[in-house]
């Protein structure tokens, strides 16, 4: 497995496990697959009601701890921010059941962003979180967030695939030492994605599905990707992409898909800022 280097000097897999939208009656069973097929970076999340699942596969997989790479995410949290994030850390923490994260990411740009971060910064400095960062900050939120804290975000998670590539937004990144990773790789199958033509012509010449296209894509654009699938075969499927190598023309022919528009939602959307804000966690 590729892996790429953090800000801080973690050793981060590019090509993981995401854990959105599969069940909790269903999550163990996935991640033990996962598992079993290779993947050592898992992605979950408070919002998605699953924790103790994929806990539960990671202590039945009998992998050592340290051959594992685990994020979880804290959801917006009410005042006095740096309380209750660390009392939701410690609540995803015991859903896990581990001692301590790899990365735990801030999941969304609202509440007391600043409070939140300096409870995060504290996980950091004590070994709780190894690495910190964000998920769906836009560009003047994470500016902002890393001109005026000690800790620069390790990774910032945000929508990214063939019809929203966000090239621009990771030069900046980079610029400033955050790596990026992808939520949504495969747009949800959005846009007749899967039978692309140009996909599936690449594809074709590589003896590869559409979804090994994307991921290498996106691996190639060392772009982190945490592809979510319940079955077995697709799992070893997704991780079977580094034995070929997409060209310069084929990079660019892809990155003419490029719409420059969300395809989910958008975190600058007054509604939808009112939808995530009101929104809180029983925890």
């Amino acid at each position: 497995m590729q892996n790429v280097t953090l800000n801080n000097g973690v050793e981060m897999p590019i090509l993981g496990f995401g854990v959105f939208q599969i069940p909790a009656e269903e999550t163990e069973q996935a991640v033990t697959d996962a598992l079993a097929a290779g993947y050592r970076l898992l992605d979950t999340a408070a919002s998605y009601g699953n924790e103790e699942s994929v806990g539960r596969a990671i202590k039945n997989s009998g992998i050592p701890r340290e051959e594992l790479f685990v994020t979880t995410k804290l959801y917006v949290q009410d005042a006095p921010a740096e309380q209750n994030t660390k009392r939701a850390f410690e609540t995803s923490l015991n859903k896990l059941g581990l001692d301590y994260l790899d990365l735990y990411l801030m999941h969304q740009p609202y509440g007391d962003v600043y409070g939140q971060w300096r409870a995060m910064q504290d996980l950091n400095r004590a070994g709780q979180a190894k690495a910190i960062g964000v998920a769906n900050f836009y560009p003047d939120r994470l500016l902002d967030l890393i001109f005026n804290n000690e800790i620069t975000p390790a990774v910032n998670q945000i929508e990214t695939h063939p019809f929203f590539q966000r090239a621009d937004y990771q030069t900046l990144m980079r610029e400033h030492g955050v790596q990026i990773q992808s939520w949504g790789g495969f747009a949800e199958g959005k846009n007749d994605l899967f039978t692309n033509a140009l996909l599936s012509e690449i594809g074709e010449k590589h003896g590869k599905s559409v979804a090994q296209v994307v991921l290498r894509w996106l691996t190639q654009r060392d772009v982190i990707a945490i592809p979510k699938s319940v079955r077995a075969d697709r799992m070893a499927e997704n991780l079977d992409i580094f034995d070929f190598e997409l060209t310069d023309d084929q990079m660019a022919s892809i990155a003419t898909l490029d719409t420059g528009n969300s395809l989910f939602f958008d975190h600058h959307d007054p509604e939808m800022v009112t939808w995530l804000s009101k929104r809180r966690l029983d925890s």
